[in-house]
């Protein structure tokens, strides 16, 4: 299987929104302290991410 760009992209963007919701899940299960928001907050920006890599697709 022949991995171009975009593909590459795709999957990039699939694992940054599963290790996202994971970070988030973790945040809001896992801990319930000050380091819970911490967690939550890099999964959100895990998410940033992911958007950018979805935009990028069809464009590089």
């Amino acid at each position: 299987m022949a991995m171009n760009k975009n593909t590459v992209l795709a999957w990039a963007t699939i694992l940054m929104i599963i290790m996202g919701v994971a970070l988030i899940l973790m945040g809001a299960y896992r801990y319930h302290e000050v380091a819970g928001w911490g967690f939550a907050t890099v999964g959100i920006g895990f998410f940033a991410i992911a958007w950018v890599f979805n935009a990028l697709k069809g464009r590089v």
